[in-house]
């Protein structure tokens, strides 16, 4: 009978005893990956960590620390802890306000341009097309007599930086004796010899070496382009009669080949118009009147009204005008 006994309990061992230590762990999910926070299959289970309070944070699939900055364990810092939206639970946190004025869904519908230029193209092509130049200018180097004049200038940009183009000028009822030259005249007794302009027109070629931009008003950005400009061409003078005008008139304008020089500034306020500054010089060889008189009847002389010589003349001017590029549109050759 004991030995029946021994023969039960030696048997219920074995058929439990396998039960209880090799009992199979839950199988992981499709996919062979295990849920988060979960242990591997085959790990071995530790108490210590069943015996942890239930609502100890879950660490976020990824391997995300939720630890925030600064240090400080049990903090959330990432976009959302248990399925819930962070900005539920602080809208007022400044990530959240930034979430609220910037339209993520339609932000991320925007196409990407891959492609990032080093160098920005010019914002005005001028290559093979025509600018209409007019301006007013100001004597700037004459204290005795002003030749102030409105005037036009064409060019056609071959390329970019190259142009060739006219230029006209009108003086006659603008010429004016400063009040200066009749001061002295009347205090002192001592006269300059003055000349005034009827017209001028020159051939012109100009040469762009520099553009760029610069910001004003706030935001706006203003492109720019200087330039350089020589050419050759004509102006109609005469002197005015200062030394004997009692005698004296010339009512004959003279012909006399010119050279001119000058460098100029254009500021772009679209692609076809902008504002232009300029300082030209006029260099020419001037017949003046002369400084003395002959006595008697031979006053009346023509001959005797220009002095013998000519003089290297320089008639430096400021002008200011505005500047419009026709065809008011062009097209880049290489894309943008």
């Amino acid at each position: 009978m004991k030995q029946a006994r021994r023969w039960l309990v030696l048997t219920a061992a074995l058929v439990l005893l396998p039960q209880g230590a090799y009992a199979q762990k839950k199988k992981p999910p499709k996919g062979g990956e295990a849920p988060a926070g979960a242990p591997a299959a085959n790990a071995p289970v530790n108490m210590d960590d069943e015996a942890k309070p239930a609502n100890q944070p879950t660490p976020p699939a990824g391997g995300e620390s939720t630890t925030p900055a600064g240090g400080e364990s049990g903090g959330i810092t990432g976009p959302s802890a248990g399925g819930m939206d962070i900005c539920q639970v602080t809208p007022d946190a400044p990530s959240c306000q930034a979430q609220k004025e910037v339209n993520l869904v339609a932000e991320a519908k925007k196409a990407v341009r891959a492609e990032v230029y080093a160098v920005q193209q010019q914002y005005v092509i001028k290559a093979q097309r025509f600018e209409v130049m007019p301006y007013f200018e100001w004597t700037f180097n004459d204290q005795f007599v002003s030749h102030n004049a409105p005037g036009l200038a064409l060019n056609y940009y071959i390329t970019q930086v190259l142009a060739v183009g006219v230029n006209a000028n009108w003086y006659d009822g603008l010429n004016a004796d400063s009040e200066f030259n009749f001061q002295n005249r009347r205090a002192a007794r001592i006269a300059v010899p003055l000349n005034i302009y009827q017209l001028s027109a020159d051939l012109n070629f100009t040469y762009v070496p520099m553009y760029g931009k610069f910001a004003g008003f706030g935001d706006f950005i203003f492109h720019y382009d200087a330039y350089i400009e020589g050419g050759v061409g004509i102006i109609r003078t005469k002197p005015l009669p200062i030394i004997d005008p009692d005698n004296r008139s010339f009512p004959d304008w003279n012909t006399l080949v010119n050279f001119d020089v000058g460098i100029g500034l254009r500021i772009f306020i679209n692609r076809w118009l902008g504002v232009v500054v300029g300082l030209r010089d006029l260099i020419y060889s001037e017949k003046l009147e002369a400084l003395t008189i002959a006595p008697g009847n031979a006053a009346r002389d023509k001959g005797t009204w220009y002095d013998n010589g000519t003089h290297i003349t320089n008639d430096v001017q400021i002008q200011l005008g505005l500047t419009f590029f026709f065809p008011t549109t062009f097209d880049y050759k290489l894309p943008k």
